[in-house]
């Protein structure tokens, strides 16, 4: 039986283009962004992303879409059970 009172699960996706352009859905909140890191909650877990010259071109929320563009390091999943002070704390210090 179908149960038409609950919202489908939001979709997460990654796009990355070469190292210049990052597309990710299913984006609930950015709890912090400057150009050389992002911080996102997502439909599956927080997302760090870290680089040079980042710049969020399109944030929107009610869609769960959020366009980076800049020189993207990396891309990190934080794991629920880590501690939000030490990894922030070295990554925006």
């Amino acid at each position: 039986m179908n149960d038409f009172n609950t919202a489908p699960a939001a979709v997460h996706r990654l796009e990355l283009v070469g190292r210049e352009r990052l597309v990710v859905s299913g984006v609930e909140d950015v709890d912090r962004f400057d150009e050389t890191g992002i911080v996102m909650s997502t439909a599956a877990g927080t997302l760090v992303v870290t680089g040079e010259d980042l710049h969020i071109g399109k944030l929107s929320l009610d869609g769960g879409e959020l366009h980076v563009d800049g020189r993207i390091d990396s891309v990190t999943y934080e794991d629920e059970g880590q501690s939000r002070g030490g990894f922030f704390s070295r990554l925006f210090g």
